[in-house]
């Protein structure tokens, strides 16, 4: 099992920065990837950015350059920075981990943060 726990959405100004936090407890050293996907009213679900154990990243085109995920190991904790906010990226923002046991993967989702960029 694995909880996740997401913080530091808010209102913020186009062109304003927000941190999101997502701290991982349970069984955390069988997680293979962590990521952010967020979801605005009336549209689908998408991937934003992840993060891979090995460190590897990767993120939707429409936020490189301005966000960034990284991981801290010692608080199992995983990071998104947000710069350059656009009021499309106004979204409830969910932290997603993926745990696997032998041949099977597990997902699990935070309860979600939500971002708003005034415009």
């Amino acid at each position: 099992q694995v909880q996740l726990v997401e913080s530091g959405g808010g209102l913020v100004q186009t062109g304003g920065s927000l941190r999101l936090s997502c701290a991982a407890s349970g069984t955390i050293f069988s997680i293979n990837a962590m990521g952010w996907y967020r979801q605005a009213p009336g549209k689908q679900r998408e991937l934003v950015a992840a993060i891979t154990s090995g460190g590897s990243t990767n993120y939707a085109d429409s936020v490189k350059g301005r966000f960034t995920i990284s991981r801290d190991n010692a608080k199992n904790t995983v990071y998104l920075q947000m710069n350059s906010l656009k009021p499309e990226d106004t979204a409830v923002y969910y932290c997603n981990a993926e745990r696997s046991e032998g041949p099977l993967g597990y997902d699990y989702w935070g309860q979600g943060t939500q971002v708003t960029v005034s415009s």
